[in-house]
């Protein structure tokens, strides 16, 4: 009932968090390193760690709300390869999974997977999140 009044960035922000949690789940085990990484996002966005596990408990009842900019869909892609780099290992269905929210968050299936490997390898190499995404800038204008 209470969803009824959530603002938009609430929504945003729920979708967000469950589209990552489906990611932690998709190796078939949640690991403790992926469910921080959740709850901080969630905290630095002023939900309380309960909000957040119960959101992720009850991730099928939430509508994704997709972005509206280049910006925010950047930003969500960047959380997405960071959880999936959170455990150390990067599955082949974690790789797959990101490179298909990029295609639902609206980049074009041509350059998807260079998106999310530029990010890995931004990531791992500690380049800043703004650095990245200066450099992914070109396949940004879809």
């Amino acid at each position: 009932m209470f969803g009824l009044f959530e603002s938009e960035e609430t929504k945003k922000l729920k979708s967000h968090l469950t589209n990552l949690g489906a990611l932690a789940k998709i190796d078939g085990h949640l690991d403790p390193a992926e469910i921080d990484f959740i709850i901080g996002i969630g905290t630095r966005h002023g939900m309380r760690a309960s909000e957040v596990k119960s959101l992720l408990a009850d991730s099928g009842r939430v509508t994704p709300q997709l972005p509206h900019n280049d910006s925010e869909r950047f930003d969500q892609i960047y959380d997405l390869v960071e959880m999936m780099l959170a455990d150390g290992i990067v599955d082949e269905n974690e790789m797959d999974f990101c490179m298909h929210m990029a295609t639902r968050l609206g980049f074009k299936k041509s350059v998807v997977g260079v998106l999310v490997r530029k990010i890995t390898t931004g990531v791992k190499d500690g380049l800043t999140r703004d650095h990245i995404k200066q450099e992914a800038q070109a396949y940004l204008d879809y």
